[in-house]
């Protein structure tokens, strides 16, 4: 086997790899020899089949399975000997002219991770901007758990039912004057106006009394979930056993109680927390950009072109799936095409900075635990049909780039931390108006930042634009932030990482590549008791 690198530039190579007919032969009847004694063949004994035999026989696939365990070998030593730290898959073909009895010539191309040093942690200065929970935060959120638990009391019997008023009714559904499956309930409590069943319903309750019964129809929507009544019209028979109007809840102990905790004290004490930290997050990211703009601003060299495109790939997908949202999906989607450009000078930003964030934590050995990172893979799995889970668990063991990206959110987070406590942090209150004015900020002073960068061909001396502009569509002001939030930290290939699936044209017979299992999709909801209620 011969190997003569063919392409040095940047962070670009190239090799061809020659395994001559000869060693393919020797490999090939090494394999031959290996697999004889378990061939069975009519009218010999079991390990008795010539050699010559069992090549006619399985000659072909033999043939083409030995290529490509060759082609996977030597891309394995090209990596291990030319000491490579690939940045994505490498690109491995086999020539056309190739032929069973000629030398296979193997391309190999690639780019390799950019050398880094890893930046140092100190000297930095951060700002936490924190939001004390005010009074009037918690009593607000309080009142709004109590205006979702609204309590009803009887009305009298005269009382005419009217939007807010909650009904006790009993009621039969049929089709066609027969009842149908799932249509029957008794006692079941109903909101005028709260939109809990299908269209028309509550609608046509309104005016009755306590102790009427009244027959109403409706039409199912085309999409309900119980397919024998989707689109289909029918009748309800309803007997009103009670109107029950709001009755004005007292926020105290005893109503801390109904929620199953001690008192309101402790009440206070949870939702105070739940407030604390959804500002915590805010703080987190305006901390975060703060920690990025500093590393970014003292670091600018080339990154892999396949891995920006990828990263380029997953902005614009987010993108793409936010314009469809708004209100004008076609103007929205030219908006983010006039600005293409300045979301490729994110995704470079991102793979930027996912290299440094990737040396600084193994620069002070920062790592992912097998126990995170088990917790991580059953985490993953539940996005799957139980049938499946063990598939992908397997499938995420023998792939190392699907592990990778797993465990690079976590990673990339605990650098971050690690970072933040490197760093000298001086905290100031603000108001959470502030906090969000000071985040928006970052992005408008980089916009202009990212406007008026020169769109480089290759690695300039200045740091890349920081952030998307700001003041676009929703779509794009969304998937801005979410790049400066997630740079693309990924965890360096370690430097004998073995090559993945070389793209071998003799592998007609050679298996498929492993895919993960396809997500489960969401399960049809069986036909509640109460089929008037909304899908």
């Amino acid at each position: 086997m011969a190997i003569k690198q063919t392409t040095n530039e940047g962070l670009k190579r190239a090799y061809l790899i020659t395994i001559t007919a000869a060693e393919i032969a020797s490999k090939i009847e090494a394999e031959i020899k290996k697999i004889a004694p378990q061939v069975k063949m009519p009218g010999f004994r079991p390990g008795k089949v010539p050699a010559n035999l069992v090549k006619k026989m399985h000659g072909e696939q033999i043939h083409g399975q030995t290529v490509n365990d060759m082609i996977r070998d030597s891309v394995d030593g090209l990596i291990r000997d030319e000491d490579l730290r690939p940045a994505m898959q490498p690109s491995v073909s086999l020539g056309e002219s190739y032929e069973e009895g000629k030398d296979a010539e193997i391309t190999v191309e690639l780019e390799v991770l950019p050398v880094v040093e890893a930046p140092s942690a100190d000297g930095l200065k951060l700002e936490k901007l924190t939001v004390p929970v005010t009074d009037e935060q918690l009593e607000e959120a309080i009142a709004n758990i109590a205006g979702s638990n609204k309590s009803y009391k009887d009305a009298a019997k005269s009382k005419k039912a009217a939007e807010g008023n909650q009904l006790i009714i009993d009621f039969v559904g049929k089709l066609d004057g027969e009842e149908f499956e799932g249509g029957k309930a008794e006692d079941a409590a109903l909101v005028i106006g709260s939109g809990a069943f299908i269209p028309g319903f509550e609608e046509q309750l309104v005016g009755v009394k306590t102790g009427d019964e009244k027959t109403i129809t409706v039409t199912f929507p085309e999409e309900y979930q119980a397919e024998n009544l989707a689109g289909k019209e029918a009748t309800f028979d309803i007997t009103v056993k009670a109107v029950k109007v709001e009755t004005e809840t007292k926020i105290d102990d005893e109503f801390a109680k109904n929620l199953g905790l001690d008192s309101l004290e402790k009440l206070q004490e949870i939702m105070k927390g739940q407030l604390e930290q959804q500002t915590a997050g805010l703080t987190r990211t305006q901390m975060k950009r703060q920690l990025l703009d500093q590393l970014a601003a003292g670091h600018d060299f080339e990154v892999p072109s396949q891995m920006v495109e990828a990263e380029f790939e997953q902005i614009w997908a987010q993108l793409q799936q936010e314009a469809a949202k708004e209100e004008d999906p076609e103007a929205a989607i030219k908006e983010i095409e006039a600005e293409k450009d300045d979301y490729k000078t994110i995704a470079e930003r991102r793979v930027r900075l996912g290299l440094l964030l990737s040396e600084i934590g193994q620069a002070n050995g920062v790592e992912v635990t097998q126990q995170e990172m088990q917790m991580l893979v059953q985490q993953a799995a539940q996005q799957y049909r139980e049938e499946d889970r063990e598939r992908f668990m397997q499938y995420i063991q023998q792939e190392p780039m699907a592990a990778a990206q797993l465990r690079a959110p976590l990673y990339e987070d605990k650098v971050v931390d690690f970072l933040f406590d490197k760093a000298e942090v001086t905290e100031r209150e603000v108001t959470l108006e502030e906090l969000q004015a000071a985040i928006e900020a970052d992005e408008e002073a980089e916009a202009e930042k990212a406007k008026a960068a020169p769109k480089k061909k290759a690695a300039a001396k200045k740091p890349a634009a920081k952030k998307a502009p700001a003041k676009k569509a929703p779509a794009k002001k969304a998937a801005a932030k979410d790049a400066d939030e997630k740079p693309a930290a990924k965890k360096a290939p370690a430097k004998k990482s073995p090559a993945k699936e070389p793209a071998a044209k003799t592998a007609e017979k050679k298996p498929a590549a492993k895919k993960a299992p396809a997500k489960k999709a969401p399960a049809k909801k069986a036909p509640a008791k109460k089929p008037a209620a909304k899908k």
